[in-house]
């Protein structure tokens, strides 16, 4: 098992994969249907096994998003599913997570609303988290739909269809909700990305010349929503923390304020409705 690790490991290197290892070892795992934990506990694959994961690998070689190929991806407390025609979340997000949590923090039975919900997976991890809470999970794009509703069936999520950049609408929260989130589309037209990302739908990704076109709509509908003391959290590009200040500034909010990822990046901005 060390051995077709290590040269999966290798394989995967050399196509370009930012984490080779962890990917690997995913594969692997999946095509043995095993935890990831339990790897080198393992039985080598047989050859039905082998067939599988050779097919992985190659697929994963060329590029196709890990989540697309094992079906899932984590956030947090919870794993969705996931595949084309969504956003794949990514582990960046769980800096957006932790700080809407921190935003809920002493608020009794909150009201969440998660604009861009994508998958829904944001949605489930704050619902996870916090059960008391209603959450609200908000996406124009009927591919995405498909993917939120199947995520969050039985769940006590409520998914809307609705364009948030589209003036009035969600007009029935107006003034109800305790914490806005949004993982917005937020890179610049003609940005270079890795293949993984074009995976994603275009809509989910790019935003405009300058990667604030969502997020400018998004900061005035996340000022009407909000109850007074209420708060939204964005994430962004590491590029936009002073442009994202400035918009959630202009649109009403106060104590807007940055914070970085575990890498150090400043990817999520903050601001509460007087």
């Amino acid at each position: 098992m060390r051995a077709l690790l290590v040269r999966l490991t290798e394989r995967l290197a050399a196509a370009g994969v930012a984490s080779p290892r962890v990917d690997a070892e995913l594969l692997v795992a999946h095509a043995l249907g095993v935890p990831r934990g339990r790897l080198l506990l393992a039985d080598p694959p047989d050859a039905e096994q082998a067939r599988v994961l050779e097919d992985l690998v190659a697929r994963r070689a060329a590029r196709e998003p890990l989540q697309h190929l094992v079906g899932t991806a984590v956030l947090g407390p919870v794993e969705v599913a996931v595949g084309p025609g969504v956003f794949v979340p990514r582990p960046e997000t769980e800096t957006l997570l932790e700080l809407a949590l921190g935003l809920l923090h002493g608020r009794e039975r909150p009201v969440v609303v998660d604009l861009c919900t994508g998958t829904g997976a944001l949605a489930l991890a704050i619902a996870h988290a916090r059960p008391d809470a209603t959450v609200h999970a908000v996406d124009a794009d009927p591919g995405a739909l498909v993917w939120a509703r199947r995520n969050t069936a039985g769940t006590g999520v409520t998914v809307h269809e609705a364009d948030v950049t589209v003036p009035g609408v969600l007009a029935g929260l107006d003034g109800t909700v305790d914490v806005v989130t949004c993982n917005p589309p937020y890179v610049p037209e003609g940005t270079a990305v890795p293949p993984e990302v074009v995976a994603d739908p275009h809509v989910a990704v790019f935003a405009g010349a300058d990667g604030l076109d969502v997020v400018r709509p998004v900061a005035t509908l996340a000022h009407r929503l909000l109850r007074g003391g209420g708060a939204v959290a964005l994430e962004h590009d590491e590029s936009h923390p002073a442009a994202v200040r400035d918009v959630l500034a202009a649109a009403g909010f106060t104590g807007v304020a940055t914070v970085t990822d575990l890498a150090g990046r400043p990817r999520v901005t903050s601001g509460h409705r007087a």
